[in-house]
């Protein structure tokens, strides 16, 4: 049977939680396309969000986030997996707990993914951002 565009970007996005879930900050640079569309609301409460275009500052962002929670309490569930030819949209739950403040924050997110030639070249994320800026605010 051959592998079908899907098949390769669910195999992508499973090594992309690998990879994550280990905090391999150079794997996930390699993962990502030389130029990532990112998009994640900017919010100037919260240290880690911010614009990024890069491979390296695409996978910063995860050393970035650990840097400014608290590891040990940070929780992510995937409910949903959707794959459909090379994109991907990823459904669930995230908490955590901002090292500053000790304020925690939670709420549902959805990840979409877009994988060409088995690197990302698409991350967007939407999430409770009004949860986190509450959990960064002193």
């Amino acid at each position: 049977m051959t592998p079908t565009t899907a098949d390769a970007t669910r195999a992508t996005v499973q090594r992309f939680l690998a990879l994550r879930l280990a905090g391999d900050t150079e794997g996930l640079t390699a993962l990502f396309a030389d130029d990532v569309d990112w998009l994640l609301a900017e919010n100037p409460a919260v240290p880690w969000i911010r614009p990024r275009s890069t491979a390296a500052e695409c996978a910063a962002q995860f050393t970035e986030l650990t840097d400014h929670t608290v590891p040990e309490e940070a929780r992510a569930s995937i409910d949903t997996v959707l794959v459909d030819g090379a994109d991907a949209v990823l459904m669930g739950h995230l908490s955590g707990t901002v090292r500053a403040t000790g304020k925690s924050f939670e709420g549902p997110f959805a990840l979409r993914l877009t994988v060409e030639d088995g690197r990302i070249t698409r991350h967007h994320l939407y999430e409770n951002s009004l949860s986190i800026a509450q959990a960064c605010t002193p």
